[in-house]
């Protein structure tokens, strides 16, 4: 691993390469958060300008969607009006910094633990309902073809139940509420190859909140060609509810005022059934994705206390797929 002043030094080099001269990082503040992605906080000058940066890069070799095609989604996001962080440069290999980007700074609260009891924030809350369901409605009106260039993945919903359920097996466990998910599934999501992108993580946590409400969407090393219902449903999902369960969008809202703002921002019309269908699969989806920290950590390839406290939460989802089954929803 890298030094501090070494990593700085990378940092400035990259911004010098894309931007030109006129450019000094004066310090790097790692943040947390974020299990897939090691985040700094850059303090950069630009001609003799506070210039507030942010450097992310991926954090396990080959987990999600390389930081160039992310690149080229959020760009494609920002011009159909979705709040983004503006890219600045996109690393490549000789920056020595691995697969990453840098992108101007964003102000807002991330963590949900803050911006969901804020008292300051009560507006904010009230106005993200509408403000994400028109982004997801933005984003998932946008032709595919628009984004070929980023190589989005596209399988069907029944076809990653199926490889999800595989990479499950590779990891040696039992877990029988997990098994018996993947088999209630089965035959209940659609079969037929979707052309919709999909941001495919988003949820509290992954956007910025400021007082007005959303100011950027964040995170999409997960984004893929998929079924609208499956962003609707994710954020829907009990872990990104943060204590507050009665509130299922995100622990902010209920579900039917923000499908119907999304109906309203253009989407096409929620069907409801499947959007439950889809949040018993995002919860499962939550507990293999659990697994997988636990098992990165125990076989060494990514060490950390954080990835080893989130395989812990396993047994959290196995409740809530238990409870969906029995009651329907959650």
């Amino acid at each position: 691993m890298m030094d501090g002043e070494n990593h700085r030094a990378r940092i400035e080099a990259a911004l010098v390469r894309a931007c030109g001269g006129g450019v000094t990082v004066r310090g790097i503040t790692a943040l947390s958060g974020g299990a897939a992605s090691m985040t700094h906080a850059v303090d950069a000058v630009r001609d003799g300008a506070p210039w507030p940066l942010i450097c992310q890069c991926e954090a396990i070799a080959g987990a999600s969607l390389p930081r160039a095609a992310q690149a080229v989604l959020i760009r494609l996001a920002a011009s159909h009006g979705i709040k983004v962080p503006e890219i600045v440069v996109v690393l490549v290999p000789d920056d020595g910094l691995g697969d990453g980007f840098i992108t101007a700074r964003v102000e807002g609260e991330a963590l949900p633990q803050k911006w969901l009891k804020a008292p300051g924030l009560a507006d904010a809350r009230a106005a993200l309902p509408g403000q994400l369901a028109s982004s997801l409605a933005r984003l998932h009106a946008i032709p595919a073809a628009d984004a070929a260039v980023a190589g989005l993945a596209s399988d069907s919903p029944e076809a990653q139940r199926a490889a999800m359920y595989e990479l499950y097996r590779s990891y040696g466990v039992d877990r029988p509420v997990i098994d018996l998910a993947f088999a209630w599934l089965k035959g209940r999501m659609p079969a037929i190859t979707p052309g919709t992108i999909i941001h495919g993580d988003i949820r509290s946590g992954n956007f910025l909140v400021g007082s007005g409400g959303l100011t950027a969407v964040l995170d999409w090393e997960l984004a893929h060609l998929g079924d609208r219902h499956e962003d609707l449903a994710w954020i829907c999902v009990n872990a990104w509810r943060f204590g507050n369960w009665q509130n299922p969008v995100g622990g902010f809202a209920d579900r039917e005022p923000f499908y119907s703002a999304y109906e309203a921002a253009g989407g096409q019309t929620v069907d409801r059934n499947m959007a439950r269908i889809f949040e018993l699969w995002g919860t499962l989806r939550w507990g293999v994705m659990c697994l997988r920290m636990a098992y990165g950590h125990m076989t060494g390839a990514a060490s950390s206390v954080e990835r080893a406290a989130i395989g812990r939460r396993v047994s959290e989802t196995e409740a809530d797929i238990l409870h969906i089954l029995k009651h329907g929803s959650l």
